[in-house]
């Protein structure tokens, strides 16, 4: 009876496979981080130089677990659970501090768009990494610039319904509303994001609106609901192995600044195992123009194989009046006033 029982477990878990799939995925990223100044948390001034190890470079570590199944006629289900951890010293990081605080939703589609439930990125969010020239790494990027203002408000959208529509002549909408959860305080941690986008050949042109309340049930080790209002429009054009990206962002945090940033760059695939990509980004605070910073980096990756890659970046940042742009989401997010030269060395693998 007992090899009967193991036989039909067998059995139906085999049908089950049949009929859908579960893939487990992920990234190991890890790097030494050097940078000229560093910044006291409290004081805000600098604290000299320093050397460390960063558990993401260029992207952050993730594993996760991603599946779909067919449904019929042209319907499907889809999921993804991905948590973010330190190569540094095996904890949680890099997402909102929670177990799978990077994405978890559930996702219905067919030829009439996507509908996805859960904690996911939001469209602004997405559009801000299409117009990026050095696709958000997690030094000297877009990123970087975004996290300083507003930490993962934006990214990691907790309570969260969206619906992106199917590509019609190039055009493409997004829509989310991210729901705050608070009995009787619609308000409350509530969170809206629109995007469109338009794509012909190797050009691309987009444009997004965030709009977030601080608050809701959704408390985190990394808040994700701090109040700001964000804008963007972004454009890209491919040539060949050169893809050059422009882009401007606003971030406007009621009570607090309300910063410009203007960014752009290229990226140059040398040959299929090198590519070298550069970008320089300009904020200033519009509600007081003597706080402005100046960032750019220039990396190069190049793969082992189409696993694993070595990379190398370089970059610096210079910062005038209250502004404290970083240079590195791991390691050197704020920095003191003047110039700071950083640069980071490492290795990425997925799996």
């Amino acid at each position: 009876m007992r090899l009967m029982a193991c036989a039909t477990g067998l059995l139906s878990a085999s049908v089950a496979q049949a009929q859908s799939s579960v893939t487990l995925y992920g990234v190991v990223d890890g790097g030494l981080l050097y940078t000229s100044k560093s910044v006291e948390a409290a004081t805000g001034q600098n604290t000299g130089k320093q050397i460390s190890m960063i558990e993401g470079g260029v992207s952050p570590s993730v594993f996760g677990l991603t599946g779909s199944e067919d449904l019929g006629g042209g319907l499907r289900v889809s999921f993804k659970l991905e948590s973010g951890f330190s190569v540094a010293n095996g904890g949680l990081a890099d997402c909102n501090g929670n177990l799978f605080g990077c994405q978890a939703w559930i996702a219905l589609d067919n030829q009439y768009g996507t509908l996805k439930a859960g904690l996911q990125y939001s469209p602004f969010f997405l559009a801000l990494y299409e117009s990026d020239p050095r696709d958000f790494s997690l030094f000297g990027s877009g990123l970087v610039n975004m996290v300083d203002n507003v930490l993962g408000t934006g990214i990691f959208n907790p309570n969260a319904l969206s619906y992106t529509s199917p590509k019609i002549a190039g055009l493409q909408a997004s829509v989310m509303y991210a729901l705050g959860g608070t009995a009787g305080d619609f308000q409350a941690g509530r969170q809206y994001a629109a995007s469109l986008k338009y794509e012909l050949g190797g050009f691309l042109i987009n444009a997004s609106i965030y709009d977030g309340n601080a608050g809701g049930n959704a408390q985190t080790p990394v808040p994700t609901t701090l109040e700001y209002e964000g804008r963007t429009v972004g454009a890209a054009y491919k040539i060949g192995p050169v893809t050059a990206k422009l882009s401007f962002v606003n971030y406007k945090v009621a009570g607090a600044f309300n910063n410009n940033v203007y960014g752009g760059g290229l990226d140059y695939h040398m040959t299929p195992a090198l590519d070298v990509n550069g970008g320089v980004w300009v904020t200033s605070d519009r509600n007081h123009t003597a706080s402005h910073s100046v960032m750019g980096a220039l990396g190069a990756e190049y793969s082992l194989s189409k696993r694993t890659m070595l990379y190398a970046q370089v970059g610096a940042v210079d910062n005038h009046g209250a502004m404290n742009t970083g240079i590195s989401i791991n390691g050197a997010l704020y920095a003191p006033e003047g110039t700071t030269i950083g640069t980071v060395l490492g290795m990425r693998h997925t799996f």
